[in-house]
C-alpha cells in the first residue's frame, strides 16, 4: 500500500517507517526539515518536506495515498519557552488543516495518533488538544474510516526526571505513591500502528496502547537502581509548588499550568477513566527495559 506518515522520524515515526518498509509498503514521510531527507531516504522511504500549517502542501502529500497516519506534537506548535504561543489553539489548528487536506485529497483511511485522556475535554490539562483534534477529525464524512490510537504516558517522558534527580536527589512531582498506572514504549506504539494499518478499516474505532503498569514508587526504585541510586525517592509536592518551579525555569504559562493539571489527573485517575474501560493487552517493552535507556541518558546528561 501507499502510506503517508506525518511526524517525521521521531521516536515513533522512525520504527514505524522501518516496519512498514520491511512489510513491503511504499512509505512517504512528511517532515518540516530538509536536513531529514537523507535519513528518510536511507530507510527506503520518500520524503515530503513542508509545513503542517500549509493545507496545499498537505493535500498534495496526501493525494494518492491508501492510508494517511496523522499525529501532532507540542513541538510542532513551537518552543515550549515561548510565552506568546497558544499551544492548545495552535495544535487544534493543525487538526483543522489535516481535516481539510484529507477531504481535498480523497483519502478514505486515516490512522490518528491521539493520546490517553482524549475521551474528555475536562481536567486533563495541556493534552486536551488531543481531544480537540479527535473531534475535528470526527467531522469528516462518514465514508472516511478513522482509527484513533491512544497511547498512555510514554516512557521517554521520564527523561525529564534526570534534572531533578541530579539537582535535588529525588524525582519531584505533584503525584506519586503505590497505585499502578500504565506506561508505554514508542516501539510498542509503532507496532500497534503498523498492525492497525494492515487490518480492515470500518467506521471509527479506538485502540489504547500500553506496555507496562507500574506505580510511581516502583518507577523510582527501577530508575534508581539503574543509575546506582537504589534509595532514590519519588517526592510529592503541591500543584502550586510544581507550577512555580516550572514558571521559574521559564516555561510558557499555558504549558506549565497544563502540565501540572495533566500530572494531577494522573494522581486523581481522571486521566485513566476510559483506559480502564477498554484496557488493552500490554506490549513487549517493560519498565526494566526502559530503565537501561534511562541510565544511559542519565550518564550522558550534564547539569
Amino acid at each position: 500500500m501507499n502510506i503517508v506518515l506525518t511526524g517525521s522520524l521521531g521516536n515513533i515515526g522512525k520504527p514505524l517507517t522501518k516496519e512498514l518498509i520491511q512489510k513491503g509498503h511504499s512509505v512517504t514521510v512528511i517532515s518540516s526539515k530538509e536536513e531529514r531527507i537523507a535519513a528518510i531516504e536511507a530507510l527506503g522511504a520518500k520524503a515530503a518536506i513542508g509545513s503542517m500549517f500549509d493545507t496545499e502542501f498537505l493535500t498534495e502529500a496526501f493525494t494518492g495515498a491508501d492510508i494517511v497516519y496523522l499525529m501532532e506534537t507540542m513541538e510542532a506548535a513551537g518552543d515550549l519557552f515561548d510565552k506568546n504561543i497558544d499551544f492548545i489553539g495552535k495544535i487544534s489548528e493543525i487538526g483543522r488543516y489535516y481535516k481539510t487536506a484529507v477531504e481535498r485529497s480523497g483519502v478514505k483511511k486515516i490512522v490518528h495518533l491521539s493520546s490517553i485522556g482524549a475521551h474528555t475535554d475536562q481536567g486533563t490539562g495541556i493534552i486536551v488538544f488531543h481531544h480537540h483534534v479527535e473531534q475535528i477529525l470526527k467531522q469528516l464524512p462518514d465514508d472516511i474510516a478513522i482509527k484513533f490510537i491512544r497511547p498512555v504516558g510514554i516512557y521517554f517522558n521520564m527523561l525529564s526526571f534526570i534534572h531533578t534527580i541530579k539537582n535535588k536527589g529525588a524525582i519531584v512531582s505533584n503525584w506519586g505513591g503505590d497505585q499502578k498506572e500504565p506506561w508505554v514504549s514508542p516501539l510498542d506504539i509503532a507496532e500497534a500502528v503498523a498492525e492497525e494499518i494492515e487490518k480492515p478499516f470500518d467506521g471509527r474505532t479506538i485502540r489504547y496502547v500500553a506496555s507496562d503498569e507500574v506505580s510511581p514508587n516502583e518507577i523510582a526504585k527501577a530508575l534508581g537502581e539503574s543509575i546506582g541510586k537504589p534509595d532514590l525517592q519519588w517526592k510529592v509536592i503541591s500543584d502550586e509548588e510544581l507550577l512555580q518551579n516550572w514558571l521559574h525555569v521559564g516555561f510558557n504559562e499555558q504549558v506549565a499550568q497544563g502540565f501540572v493539571e495533566t500530572q494531577a489527573s494522573q494522581g486523581s485517575r481522571i486521566l485513566y477513566e476510559d483506559y480502564y474501560r477498554h484496557q488493552p493487552t500490554l506490549g513487549k517493552v517493560k519498565l526494566a527495559d526502559f530503565a537501561k535507556e534511562f541510565a544511559a541518558a542519565y550518564q550522558n546528561e550534564e547539569v
